[in-house]
């Protein structure tokens, strides 16, 4: 006997509840992957190599359009329980079955290149994927040319894209690399042909493309000639011209490589004609200004003061070293004027400084030929404000100081302006509507939540509201018209807290704190836009 169970009178339709499982597609993954482990309800042996993997075929299919069209369609391993899948890494084979059952596979350095290609041959675009973006977070100079072929090689057009890109940018280190110096020609050709090539002048094309020929000159000198028609020769300087191209014997004792030198002379002596000699070897090249990057500068490590200088580059998601400073600096200042990176003052480990260096991210170079500041400082605030690098407050070994000055790149000479009216070390500075604001730092007894604001024109500071915390050792940024204030130590502890502040009301207001507790922490605005 049996009865149904009675629902409300006036309900219009049956009730209904629909489930979806989330735990389903797991757990059911979970037991086909248990299944084939212990070799139960298996269909098809995929033999590779020395190698058999014992597999489902509806598992396989469901994964793969390569085997979805093996055993679906009238090949004749459809049929057949052992398979032979030839021209693919046994290793490789194991990992994108593996992937097939539970979801995972690690892409490694000592894999990429033998998963790449088996995810292509069974059409596995998401390893595809995952094998090209890895690559991508691995391009650096001297691999990038052999990046750049293996995506070529497999279709991986994003990847190859990247890698070209990347190969432009950084082509003055590229060139210089073992990868470079192997190229086939149509490759080189390839590369010194685009437009957008990163190059500070015609001639290190020109250099690049002569120490191309003379790594291997017996087997690339007859190459030359169709090489070198992609130098952009007319835009040589009529000396480097004349004096180097011109008198290069492989150059002179090749009749199409003394024609385009002809044609290049003719260009540069004959002004008047230019109009009608444009071309590809005449045409500007126009790199491609990539996003900011960030330098992180000289600090404290293992105990001692370092100099060693590192850039960061969104674009690759990559830190590299770049060339050192000539003295270690810890609590250095750092800032930015006229796409130069200045260092100002800081602590060798055993005295305090007051020289000043500058990096020239073109040539890689550090400079010291820039005139020291009148006073030793460190843990001093550096910014830039009307073409001016300002050196704020800092320590100078005996006190904490307040004095204030400003370099003149034009002149390259410091000249004190008004100081502080408060001693200031490990202050933060930031510069907003034509006035460079110092904010919080320590008078050499104890932190302080004071800020003051300097004003050029009329080399005054003026007090402003203070922080509601006191900070020394802060992190300071502007973002839409508001002073930042992050981090820092008061007289107890390293905060995690943030506050802005208006200008407009003359108002500091807090904001959500960080997840870690932070002092002598640095504050970066970036926009950047992925690839």
């Amino acid at each position: 006997h049996t009865s149904k169970l009675k629902l409300p009178e006036g309900v219009p339709q049956p009730a209904r509840m629909p489930y979806v499982s989330d735990k389903h597609p797991r757990q059911t993954l979970e037991v086909i992957s248990l299944l084939r482990k212990h070799r139960e309800l298996c269909d098809v042996v995929l033999v590779v190599g020395a190698k058999k993997i014992y597999a489902h075929r509806v598992i396989l299919s469901a994964c793969s359009p390569y085997f979805r069209a093996m055993f679906t369609g009238e090949l004749a391993e459809s049929r057949q329980t052992e398979v032979v899948i030839r021209d693919i890494d046994e290793r490789a084979m194991e990992l994108l079955i593996d992937f097939a059952y539970t979801s995972q596979v690690t892409v490694e350095e000592g894999n990429v290149q033998t998963l790449l290609p088996a995810a292509c041959l069974l059409q596995l675009a998401e390893i595809q994927e995952a094998c090209c973006e890895f690559l991508k977070r691995q391009l650096d100079p001297s691999n990038c040319l052999g990046i750049r072929a293996f995506a070529d090689t497999h279709s991986c057009r994003e990847l190859l894209r990247i890698a070209d890109k990347f190969t432009q940018h950084n082509f003055q280190e590229v060139m210089e690399s073992e990868e470079f110096m192997l190229l086939p020609a149509n490759q080189l050709i390839d590369i010194i042909s685009s437009d957008e090539l990163n190059v500070r002048s015609e001639e290190q094309v020109f250099n690049a493309v002569m120490a191309w020929v003379k790594y291997s000159i017996q087997e690339r000198r007859p190459q030359l000639p169709q090489v070198l028609q992609h130098v952009r020769l007319p835009l040589l300087s009529p000396k480097f011209l004349v004096g180097t191209v011109g008198s290069d014997p492989l150059i002179k004792s090749d009749e199409e490589c003394r024609d385009l030198v002809d044609e290049a002379k003719n260009y540069l002596l004959l002004p008047q004609e230019r109009p009608l000699m444009q071309g590809p070897r005449t045409r500007p090249r126009k790199p491609i200004r990539c996003g900011e990057v960030l330098f992180a500068v000289g600090g404290w490590c293992s105990g001692d003061a370092i100099s060693s200088v590192e850039r960061y580059d969104p674009q690759t998601n990559e830190w590299r070293m770049v060339a050192s400073m000539s003295k270690r600096r810890c609590g250095v200042g750092v800032s930015v004027l006229d796409d130069l990176l200045y260092a100002v003052g800081g602590h060798d480990g055993s005295s305090y400084l007051n020289s000043v260096e500058r990096y020239d991210p073109k040539t890689n170079q550090w400079s010291s030929d820039v005139a020291p500041t009148s006073t030793c400082r460190t843990s001093v605030g550096v910014a830039v404000l009307g073409g001016y690098l300002y050196a704020v407050g800092g320590q100078d070994g005996v006190s904490c100081l307040n004095i204030v000055e400003r370099y003149d790149p034009k002149e390259n000479k410091w000249t004190r302006v008004a100081s502080m009216s408060t001693r200031r070390l490990g202050v933060a500075v930031a510069v907003l509507g034509g006035f460079l604001y110092a904010v919080g730092g320590s008078d050499g007894t104890s932190p302080l939540n004071t800020v003051e604001r300097y004003n050029p024109q009329e080399n005054r500071w003026h007090t402003v509201a203070p922080m509601g915390t006191r900070r020394k050792h802060l992190g300071c940024a502007v973002y839409q018209d508001m002073i930042y204030s992050v981090g820092g130590r008061d007289d107890t502890t390293e905060l995690s807290s943030a506050e802005r502040y208006n200008p407009r009301t003359n108002q500091w207001s807090p904001v959500v704190a960080m997840t870690s507790r932070r002092s002598g922490v640095c504050v970066s605005l970036m926009l950047f836009q992925p690839l």
